[in-house]
């Protein structure tokens, strides 16, 4: 007599099968993502850790940027001091005379950036820390290169230089290697020539003081998101 058990037993079987094959389909899939999210992982730390470098490049270059703009500063303070016949020292002019009209460029390590565009913003997986990137990259950066480069008010070379330089060359004197020495003073200005180069000293300070108050903002900017990666790289 067949045994009338064998096609439930079969049907076990074969659902028992089944479930081990979707189990195991299951666990590939889940072995899959995984270390598709590990690859991700790699990649997103490589580049926080390329745009990190960049950033701590950046900050030197600001920075330097920063210092040099406040000697401009003091630039116009000596020389508003020279045309309104105030003591000053005259072997100073040489120095000051470097700075007052000086312009500078913004040096961008953006490879890190550039790197991550290229992959998809998405792979920084914070939200909060790629709306940061984000911004450093395409609002402050590019606003702080139009001012340094790109901004006909910033550029004091060609703006002062020549009507300045033309008030005060017949009193410098020059050492044996044609380097400026000093300066002999007073000058002997008219009093409208006097308070044209004080209006160009005016504006110099006043735009040089606007581009050290976006340095400033875009520094906080660099300095928050420098430290948000470094604690991601520390908790990673």
């Amino acid at each position: 007599m067949a045994d009338e058990n064998k096609p439930m037993k079969y049907a076990r079987y074969a659902v028992g099968e089944i479930v081990l094959v979707v189990i195991g389909i299951l666990i590939a899939l889940q072995i899959n993502n995984w270390n598709e999210d590990r690859k991700e992982n790699i990649i997103e730390n490589k580049i926080l850790i390329e745009i990190l470098n960049g950033l701590r490049e950046d900050l030197l270059d600001i920075r330097s940027n920063m210092n040099a703009h406040r000697e401009g500063l003091k630039a116009c303070e000596y020389y508003h001091d020279v045309f309104t016949h105030e003591q000053v020292h005259a072997d100073s002019i040489n120095y000051y005379y470097e700075y007052l009209t000086k312009g500078y460029i913004s040096i961008q390590n953006k490879s890190g950036y550039e790197s991550l565009k290229s992959r998809g913003l998405e792979l920084v997986k914070d939200d909060s820390l790629r709306n940061d990137i984000i911004k450093l990259y395409e609002q402050d950066y590019p606003f702080i290169m139009k001012l340094e480069e790109q901004d006909p008010e910033g550029n004091f070379y060609d703006n002062y230089y020549k009507e300045i330089n033309n008030q005060i060359s017949p009193n410098l004197i020059f050492n044996k290697d044609g380097e400026i020495e000093s300066i002999q003073l007073p000058l002997h200005v008219t009093e409208t020539e006097q308070k044209k180069i004080l209006s160009y000293l005016w504006k110099i300070k006043n735009d040089r003081m606007i581009i050290l108050n976006i340095y400033e903002k875009v520094l906080k900017n660099l300095l928050r998101l420098q430290s948000n990666i470094e604690r991601i790289q520390t908790k990673g």
